[in-house]
C-alpha cells in the first residue's frame, strides 16, 4: 500500500509524486492514515485515466519520524525517483529537515501539505493545505468563550517547537483576558509528569489546552483524570483520536475537545465527504478518519492545481502561489492568496462523549 505498483513502459511518462512520512514510529497512525487517503484519491484518479492522460505514480518512503532519515529519503525521491511534486510528512522537525536538505534547496520543488502542528514556517518553498496552529487554537478558545471560563492550563511536550507554540498560546490567552493557572511540561520522567498533572489539577483550570503528540496527550490524560475527571481538555487536529482512546481509555477521553481541519469523515453531507467515503470503501480495507479525508482532499487539491496550470506540470504549485483564486473541491474550497501560504481556513470541533466522537 505504501508505494505505487510497477508501471509499464507506456506509463513512463507518469506524473511522479513523492512523499517522505512517518509510517513506523509509535505515532505513525497519523502518517499511515494520511497516506491511505492520498493513495485512495490517486488510485481512483488513475482508474479514469489520470491527469491529462498521464497516470500518477505515488512513491512513499518511511522517514521514521527522524529528521536525518527524512532528509535522506527526500534526497532519494528527488535524485533517483525524479519526483515532479513533493508532499510533506508529519511534524515540525522532519519538515524543517526537508527544507534544509541540499537536494531540496537545489530543486525547484515546493513542499506541499506537510502536517505541521506547532510552528509557523516562513519559507516561500512550502505550501500548507491545513490552517495554521494558531488558527486552530483560536477556534478552540472561541468554542469555550460562551461558557465564560477564564482560567486555563497549558500542557506541552518538552521540545523547541512546542515551546514556541506555548509562547504563542500564552500571548493569545493574555490578549483574550484569560488567566493561565498553571503549566505542565511533559518530559520522559513518568513520575514527574504525574506530579505535574496533579499540580495542574489543583489550580482548578476551567479547561486545559494540550500541545503534544498522541502518545504524550494520552499519558497526560491518564494521570490528569485521576484528579480532574470532568475538566475539559482540548487539543489540536494532529491527535489521532482513536489511538488516543485506545491508549488513555474511554473514561479518560470524556470531556475532551479537539479541533478538526476537515468535516466529519463518516458522513456524506457534501460531495467531497461522499466521494471520500465511496472511494475508501472501494480501494481500502480500513475505516475512514479525519486524516484519510485530509489526505484525499490534499491529493484532489494538487490534482486540480496541476490541471489549472498554464506552464509545465512541475511549475503548477508555483503558479498557484502567484494567484489569488479559489479552488472548489466539492463543498470544501481552498483560498489561494499571496498573503498566506495556507490554502484552507476550515476548522471545526470534535468532542468525545460517552457514546463516542461527536462532530
Amino acid at each position: 500500500m505504501m508505494s505505487s505498483a510497477a508501471f509499464s513502459a507506456e506509463d513512463a511518462n507518469a506524473i511522479v509524486i513523492g512523499q517522505a512520512i512517518d509510517l513506523s514510529s509509535p505515532n505513525a497512525a497519523i502518517g499511515r492514515d494520511y497516506v491511505a487517503g492520498i493513495k485512495t484519491y490517486f488510485d481512483a484518479l488513475n482508474s479514469t485515466g489520470g491527469i491529462g492522460g498521464k497516470k500518477v505514480r505515488y512513491v512513499v518512503r518511511d522517514d521514521q519520524a527522524t529528521p536525518s532519515v527524512a532528509a535522506k529519503a527526500v534526497t532519494e525521491l528527488i535524485e533517483r525517483d525524479q519526483v515532479d511534486f513533493l508532499l510533506g510528512g508529519v511534524g515540525d522537525n522532519v519538515t524543517q529537515a526537508v527544507l534544509n536538505a541540499p537536494a531540496f534547496k537545489r530543486s525547484n520543488l515546493v513542499l506541499f501539505a506537510p502536517l505541521v502542528d506547532a510552528i509557523e514556517l516562513s519559507n516561500n518553498r512550502i505550501l500548507f493545505w491545513r490552517p495554521g496552529y494558531l488558527q486552530e487554537v483560536q477556534h478552540i478558545l472561541s468554542h469555550f468563550a460562551p461558557l465564560g471560563i477564564k482560567n486555563v492550563g497549558i500542557v506541552y511536550q518538552d521540545s523547541p517547537t512546542t515551546q514556541e507554540a506555548f509562547s504563542s498560546l500564552s500571548t493569545e490567552l493574555r490578549g483574550r483576558g484569560l488567566n493561565l493557572t498553571g503549566t505542565v511540561r511533559l518530559g520522559s520522567n513518568e513520575k514527574l509528569n504525574a506530579q505535574e498533572a496533579s499540580r495542574l489539577a489543583s489550580t482548578q483550570p476551567g479547561f486545559v489546552i494540550v500541545i503534544a503528540d498522541t502518545i504524550g496527550t494520552a499519558l497526560f490524560l491518564k494521570e490528569f483524570r485521576k484528579f480532574a475527571s470532568q475538566t475539559y481538555v482540548a487539543g489540536t487536529s494532529l491527535i489521532n483520536l482513536e489511538t488516543l482512546r485506545e491508549l488513555a481509555g474511554a473514561r479518560a477521553v470524556e470531556w475532551t475537545v479537539f479541533s478538526q481541519v476537515v468535516p466529519n469523515p463518516n458522513t456524506g453531507k457534501t460531495p467531497i465527504q461522499l466521494e471520500h467515503l465511496t472511494m475508501m470503501k472501494k480501494y481500502r480495507d480500513e475505516p475512514p478518519s479525519s486524516l484519510t479525508l485530509e489526505g484525499f482532499v490534499v491529493a484532489k487539491a494538487l490534482t486540480k492545481t496541476i490541471q489549472r496550470s498554464k506552464r509545465s506540470t512541475r511549475m503548477a504549485l508555483q503558479d498557484l502561489m502567484a494567484q489569488d483564486t479559489n479552488i472548489e473541491l466539492g463543498g470544501l474550497s481552498v483560498n489561494v492568496s499571496g498573503k498566506s501560504n495556507h490554502l484552507s481556513n476550515y476548522v471545526d470541533i470534535a468532542l468525545f462523549k460517552k457514546n463516542g466522537l461527536i462532530f
